[in-house]
């Protein structure tokens, strides 16, 4: 097993859910109003849109939805650059954000196990990772068929582990003082993945 591409893979697994976005802020804010119960709703619902969004990326892996070669890689390349966009745009986030301007507040919504679904199955992040990015940690063990296994059943993990630990820790977080320096770590690490993805695709 590759365990240095799989400790990338698991790394910007828990940065893509983790930063700010549309699913990480949709289970803090629904915690707010319906507690842990309510918050693990949208868990799950965030959580099935992935797993729908994995099985299209299984089908074009195995040919059953057939897409050309350089339109895929194109298509790997653009999500590498959207990844390096997300990446910069959250430095530049904590560039311009002065000390005042440190904590991130949120209101209150219903969430639930259809809005979480709703919003996992569109949200730019999770479609553009398990199209482009996803396929490239295949590599991960020598059979293609546990690769896929083991980075299904890792994301599952991960996704309900991290977005637990968002809704337990989010309040706490913003206010604190590491925080930038927690979203700049983030942004750094989704640049790097970025640069491997691109590194994978041309060479």
């Amino acid at each position: 097993m590759n365990f240095a591409e799989y400790f990338l893979y698991c790394a910007a697994v828990v940065v893509m859910i983790a930063t700010p976005g549309p699913v990480m802020l949709l289970v803090a804010s629904a915690g707010l109003q319906g507690g842990y119960k309510r918050a693990l709703q949208t868990i799950f619902g965030t959580n099935f849109a992935s797993l729908v969004l994995i099985m299209l990326s299984v089908l074009i892996l195995k040919g059953a939805l057939n897409i050309n070669e350089q339109w895929l890689n194109g298509i790997k390349v653009l999500g590498c650059l959207y990844i390096a966009y997300i990446g910069f745009d959250i430095l530049k986030e904590v560039a311009t954000r002065s000390s005042a301007e440190n904590e991130m507040t949120l209101n209150a919504v219903s969430g639930g196990f259809k809005k979480g679904f709703l919003v996992g199955i569109s949200n730019p992040k999770d479609i553009i990772f398990f199209a482009s990015f996803f396929p490239q940690f295949t590599g991960v063990t020598a059979d293609l068929n546990l690769s896929l296994i083991v980075l299904t059943m890792s994301w599952i993990i991960l996704d309900f582990a991290t977005l637990s630990m968002v809704y337990l820790s989010f309040n706490r977080l913003a206010k604190s003082a590491w925080y930038p320096k927690l979203l700049a770590l983030c942004g750094l690490i989704l640049i790097a993945v970025a640069i491997y993805g691109i590194y994978g695709v041309w060479f």
